[in-house]
């Protein structure tokens, strides 16, 4: 089949799957508490993707070109049958790059289940090495110790690692040097995440966003740095080896170096919507289509014409919607996994 393309010429390769719209963690960037407190309505069980739905919606875009499948939340790992979900992904679809990311608390006793399932990858957050900097991004004063225990766990499991660092100056700024000396000997990749303005209860300031060239500069000063090219089309993060061969750094910045021409994400909601955009306002729903009795080539032909009309390009044209000040809602990273 050819791959279906939307209006910019981008196919379908990456879906993100988020499993649920809960987590431990309150991210001040992504979930913060004032939001997303103990009357905070998140979906019942009927709301959410079964495992079969998932996997034969999962199916759909597989069959229509996606590649990669990355596993979001929420946190993942709160959901119970993940590794069967993972199983059936790997077996029944045949997808070859199945991922996960996780704000890793409960990574340490569920590695050898996520490896035995058939994970190929594994992206976890950390913010700051410093246990009061960390509780303060995680929202909850949760110690970073015990997910740098489950990095180690999964590393021992045989996981490839990427670990993931949204930068806010003034906040955790102060720990890129630090956070590049530890992952370079624990041999992991690094990623620096601008500051975004996803969802509408993170109070996003532009003044908070530390530029993808500034963290270059700032570790290159330390470990001078040199650029890699993308691995594949539409590759998310810019890419920097360190000189001396001690692995490498990525950097993923989507508010000042905008990457949208290439973005090849689709991203399907815990309960089954898909949204073309992380910055989307509203998402379609195919758990209802299918939950209509709908066959998968109905699916299909809804998702193929959703993606042939799509648009987006918000991070190509925030600096004009800022200046004119026309903002708009926009979905909750938490709700769609980022």
């Amino acid at each position: 089949m050819a791959a279906v393309r939307d209006t910019f010429r981008r196919p379908i390769r990456d879906l993100r799957v988020s499993v649920t719209d809960r987590c431990n963690f309150r991210c001040p960037y992504c979930m913060p508490k004032e939001a997303f407190g103990p009357d905070h309505p998140f979906l019942g069980a009927a709301g959410l993707m079964t495992k079969e739905e998932l996997v034969r919606i999962t199916g759909v875009f597989v069959g229509l070109g996606a590649q990669k499948i990355r596993l979001t939340g929420g946190e993942p790992l709160l959901r119970s049958d993940l590794p069967a979900i993972i199983h059936a992904i790997k077996r029944d679809l045949g997808v070859a790059d199945v991922s996960l990311t996780t704000n890793g608390w409960f990574l340490a006793n569920q590695a050898g289940a996520l490896r035995a399932a058939g994970l190929d990858r594994l992206n976890v957050s950390v913010d700051s090495l410093d246990e009061a900097t960390a509780g303060r991004m995680n929202g909850l004063g949760f110690k970073v110790s015990r997910v740098l225990g489950g990095i180690d766990a999964a590393a021992a499991a045989g996981f490839p690692i990427k670990v993931n660092c949204v930068v806010q100056r003034g906040v955790n700024d102060g720990e890129i040097v630090p956070l590049c000396d530890y992952f370079r000997e624990k041999g992991h990749t690094l990623r620096f995440i601008e500051f975004m303005d996803v969802g509408n209860t993170n109070h996003w300031s532009l003044r908070q966003v530390v530029p993808a060239r500034e963290i270059v500069e700032r570790v290159s000063a330390a470990w001078p740095l040199e650029p890699v090219g993308r691995a594949f089309p539409g590759e998310v993060a810019a890419r920097y080896r360190y000189a001396d061969g001690r692995g490498e750094i990525g950097i993923v910045s989507s508010v000042t170096e905008p990457f949208c021409r290439d973005c090849n994400r689709a991203r399907l909601s815990a309960d089954g919507r898909l949204f073309t955009c992380l910055f989307a306002s509203a998402g379609h729903d195919l758990l209802g289509l299918l939950r209509s009795g709908a066959d998968d080539a109905a699916i299909s032909g809804l998702v193929s014409g959703i993606w042939r009309a799509r648009t987006d390009r918000y991070s190509d044209e925030r600096a004009g919607v800022l200046a004119a000040g026309t903002g708009r809602e926009k979905v909750e990273m938490s709700y769609i996994g980022g």
